[in-house]
Formats: structure tokens, C-alpha cells, sequence
């Protein structure tokens, strides 16, 4: 297993810490005078999906996990659990919603996603930065206020609820950004 620097604990890094993986969100070093650099990290802990900081000498090292991205088919999702499908061998493979989180709300059914796995084990989801979804339930707009920065509730096409600018209409395709469910724009035309 490769092993990596304190140093390099940059965001989006895998790695063990105390036979636990996590992943890096936030990195920062921090000098002290004549004494040794501190490394501080928020990271996601892959099995509970905790939140944690760690601060870690500069002169550590850890190993690294080599996360694999495999292409499945989101098929559907009940109260405990989300099924995906390799459309290449066909075999079906279940992913807990408690390791999926809110970022299961961006995935549309039938569509295609990148489910990151340690080994076996499913670990995350790989969402781009920005989808494209199609509003299917909103309030009518007000004449008059297409340039203020009042927002309405809009329903999306995967049942996602996302705040709007009060211009936008029922059918149109808009874009969302996934890491905060924020609007972002109205999508071009495709």
C-alpha cells in the first residue's frame, strides 16, 4: 500500500488513519516559528460519513486508499437502501442511503453515476459539480418581478425541491448545484 505525507493531505485525498478511512474536505499547514509545521485537515470518516478535524504532525505519514469508480445505473431507492445496476454484467448491487446521504437527491432514475468503492465496498457517490434538471411543479412567476432577488419553491423531475428566481416556469430545464442544492441557472439549450 502506498503511503503518503502529512503534507500531501490535500482535499479529495483518501487515506487510513487508525485502521479508519477518510477522506480530506479541507487542508491547512500551519507554521510555528523554530518548532515543527502542523497539518489540519477536516475530513469525512468513509464509514460513519462524521464530519471530523484532525490535527497531525508534519512529519507523519499514512497510507493511502486507492478509491475504484465503477459506472452504475440508478435504478430505484426504498427506506433503507438504493440499487444500482452494472449494465455491462447486469448484476444489481445495493448501496445503504446512510453511505449515499442527500447526494442520492441528484441522481435520476435510470441515469448513470460513478459510485466510488474501496474494494468491495461502495464508500460515495461521484457527483459532478452541476446537473441539469427539469422543473416539473412551481408557482406562476409575477409580472414585473423577473429582476429581484425574491425566490420560489420549484419541484424537480427526481422530486428534489430547489429554491428559484421567480422568472422560471414549469418545463424548463434549469442547472443545480450539487454540493449546495442551490440554483444556479437556467440551462442552455441542449
Amino acid at each position: 500500500m502506498a503511503s503518503i505525507n502529512a503534507t500531501e493531505l490535500r482535499g479529495g485525498t483518501s487515506f487510513l488513519y487508525e485502521s479508519k478511512p477518510f477522506k480530506v474536505t479541507k487542508y491547512q499547514l500551519i507554521k510555528m516559528g523554530r518548532g515543527g509545521a502542523t497539518v489540519r485537515v477536516n475530513c469525512v470518516n468513509l464509514e460513519t460519513f462524521a464530519n471530523v478535524e484532525h490535527a497531525f504532525s508534519s512529519n507523519l505519514s499514512f497510507d493511502l486508499i486507492t478509491l475504484n469508480k465503477k459506472k452504475l445505473q440508478y435504478l430505484y431507492k426504498d427506506v433503507k437502501v438504493a440499487y444500482f445496476m452494472n449494465t455491462d454484467t447486469y448484476e444489481q448491487i445495493e448501496v445503504p442511503l446512510a453511505i449515499l446521504g442527500s447526494d442520492v437527491n441528484y441522481i435520476k432514475e435510470g441515469g448513470e453515476c460513478d459510485i466510488l468503492f474501496w474494494g468491495e465496498r461502495a464508500m460515495s457517490v461521484d457527483l459532478p459539480p452541476k446537473i441539469t434538471l427539469k422543473v416539473v411543479e412551481c408557482d406562476p412567476g409575477v409580472k414585473g418581478n423577473t429582476a429581484s432577488n425574491y425566490l420560489k419553491s420549484a419541484v424537480m423531475e427526481n422530486g428534489l425541491t430547489v429554491k428559484v428566481p421567480l422568472f422560471i416556469k414549469a418545463g424548463e430545464m434549469i442547472r443545480v448545484d450539487t454540493r449546495s442544492g442551490d440554483y444556479v441557472e437556467r440551462a442552455k439549450d441542449n
